[in-house]
């Protein structure tokens, strides 16, 4: 989909067909950080459902893939990097679209570095350099140097964020079968050290531990699989960029599936419930512990493992941030400085420096407060996720609301899936903000105005979000004159019938 750019750029855009429906896809499994991902929530994970672990990151797959299916269906006929702020402005106007963008470029400043500290951490495990990672300075300033080497290698170009990706994703899965293939030859062998349990299929029953065990695994299973959808973000880089792209969002998907339950089911089988739920306070740190235990003296296998998972993320999760700046700056809902694109390397160079400056500011400034600081910004960060999702899914429906009964097919992945997997985001939203209201369910344990941490971060970012679409629309109103509407037929009929190639692309038809 053309849209104008902008005006003193006029013949410059991103580099189209820059990388393949491969590429794509590491860079969609690498945005989710799986190693990382895994050391963090399976401690707090068992320690709700115990056996059951792994079936409740079963259960939180589901709604992840009804939400991929509305990426690949919305993508087929808007090839726009601002993936949700373009297609729900569509689909639902200016102010939910903006609201949507401001989602997306906030969790990626806010996680970045996170990921980038712990990718610091872990290398330096790995290398034998613990003292390092006590050290707070030493430890700040390299996590610094890597963001900004990580966003160099961004602005320089897609292919070559791809080549890295590539190599990364190899080597940390390559690590993690290593790790699961020791640990699970281990139980069988009775050399483990720990209460290990022999694996059951009953451990996929997401349903096993009860209702109230299931909510809270649940809120923290379900976004492991966040990121997947940096692989859409790309669209306008992509071959085939109607179909690869939107494929490559759904396979990652069920690859991280696979990858999670193999090591989750591991993890369990080798350390048992006890262990892990009373070291569930550990939080990434568990893999640092139990590494040893299962590969002796190869530990740095598994510490290298969370490493260039952390190291990839902290790129990857940089493109979704950049590319909405950059979507919004060209319809005119951010300034235009945002929607800058580099002439020689045909990045968007101005909004992924942005990205990183703030990251950068944000992630020192709050290590300032306290280390509890920093893990509860992660924590608010699941409810932009929960935001930006659950509007992505019914926007899908509402775009195409003309054609949901055309088919079975239609009405099941274009209308009914995506509604069902927002009304579960949803869902968790809700829950999630109800049970960070309570200070005591933080990182600190701390009390800010009477909530938790995490429930003042949230609400002071969706604040300060509606404060700035409100001085930018009475500054700038050229964007708020778009109009919802619907999508164009002749586009529809490509999207269900030519599904194996590139599809066409332009503006819905209003209602």
């Amino acid at each position: 989909m053309a849209h104008d750019r902008v005006r003193d750029e006029p013949d410059v855009g991103l580099k189209p067909n820059a990388i393949g429906f491969v590429d794509a896809l590491v860079i969609g499994l690498n945005a989710t950080s799986p190693a990382y991902s895994l050391a963090a929530v399976i401690g707090p994970i068992v320690a709700l459902v115990g056996i059951y672990a792994p079936g409740v990151m079963f259960a939180s797959f589901v709604p992840m893939l009804l939400i991929a299916s509305a990426f690949y269906y919305l993508n087929k006929v808007d090839q726009d990097c601002g993936t949700t702020f373009s297609w729900v402005t569509r689909a639902m106007g200016p102010w939910a679209g903006w609201l949507g963008g401001w989602a997306i470029t906030m969790t990626g400043a806010l996680v970045v570095g996170s990921l980038a500290d712990v990718a610091v951490s872990f290398t330096l495990l790995a290398v034998g350099l613990d003292g390092w990672v006590e050290n707070d300075f030493a430890r700040q300033f390299l996590t610094v140097l890597l963001i900004i080497v990580m966003t160099g290698l961004c602005v320089i170009g897609t292919e070559l964020s791809a080549k890295v990706q590539n190599v990364l994703i190899l080597l940390q899965i390559a690590f993690l079968l290593v790790f699961v293939a020791v640990a699970l030859y281990r139980v069988y062998a009775g050399t483990t050290g720990f209460d290990s349990i022999e694996p059951s299929f009953g451990w996929l029953d997401p349903f096993g531990a009860g209702g109230a065990a299931l909510t809270g695994g649940l809120l923290l299973g379900v976004f492991i699989y966040w990121g997947w959808e940096s692989a859409v973000n790309l669209t306008e880089e992509t071959e085939n960029s109607a179909s690869a792209p939107g494929k490559a969002g759904l396979w990652s998907t069920v690859v991280l599936l696979v990858t999670y339950l193999s090591v989750a089911i591991a993890v369990v089988a080798f350390a048992g419930t006890a262990f892990l739920a009373e070291n569930a306070g550990e939080e990434e740190f568990i893999f640092a512990q139990l590494a040893g235990d299962v590969l002796g003296g190869w530990d740095w296998i598994l510490l290298l493992a969370v490493a260039t998972s952390a190291i990839a993320s902290t790129q990857t999760t940089i493109i979704p941030a950049s590319r909405t700046a950059l979507s919004m700056a060209r319809r005119q809902a951010l300034p235009r400085h945002f929607g800058h694109i580099s002439p020689r390397f045909r990045t968007p160079d101005v909004s992924t420096w942005w990205v990183a400056g703030i990251a950068i500011a944000w992630y020192l400034i709050v290590n300032q407060i306290s280390a509890n600081a920093l893990f509860d910004s992660l924590t608010a960060l699941s409810l932009l996720i929960a935001f930006y999702y659950a509007l992505t899914g019914v926007a899908c429906a509402v775009y195409y609301r003309r054609h949901l009964t055309e088919s079975l097919r239609n009405f099941l992945l274009i209308g009914l899936g995506p509604v069902v997997g927002a009304g579960l985001l949803t869902w968790l939203l809700v829950r999630s903000v109800i049970d960070m209201s309570d200070p005591a369910n933080s990182y600190s344990g701390t009390s800010w105005f009477g909530l938790g941490p995490p429930l003042v971060i949230g609400i002071v970012i969706a604040l300060v979000g509606v404060v700035l679409m409100v001085v930018w629309r009475l500054r700038d109103a050229v964007f708020w004159q778009e109009r919802p509407g619907v999508a164009d037929p002749d586009l529809v009929h490509a999207t269900v019938t030519r599904t194996d190639g590139p599809g066409d692309s332009g503006a819905g038809k209003g209602p």
